[in-house]
C-alpha cells in the first residue's frame, strides 16, 4: 500500500525502526569489538602507547 493510504505509512515507520535499531546494535558490536580485540591488543604487544590508546578509547566510547 503507498504511504497516504495510512497503513503504508505505519508499515516503513516500523521498518525504519527496526533498521535504526539493527544499526544501532551493529555499531555497539563494532565498537566493543575494537575494544576488545584491538585496543586490547595494542597495549599487550605495545604497539601503542598507553596514552593513545587511552585516547581513542575514550573516544571511540562516544558511540555507544
Amino acid at each position: 500500500m503507498p504511504c497516504s493510504k495510512g497503513r503504508g505509512c505505519l508499515d516503513i515507520a516500523q521498518q525504519l525502526q527496526a533498521v535504526e535499531s539493527a544499526v544501532a546494535n551493529a555499531k555497539k558490536i563494532l565498537v566493543h569489538d575494537h575494544i576488545d580485540h584491538c585496543l586490547e591488543q595494542a597495549m599487550h604487544e605495545g604497539s601503542r602507547s598507553a596514552d593513545d590508546t587511552l585516547r581513542e578509547f575514550k573516544e571511540i566510547t562516544k558511540y555507544l
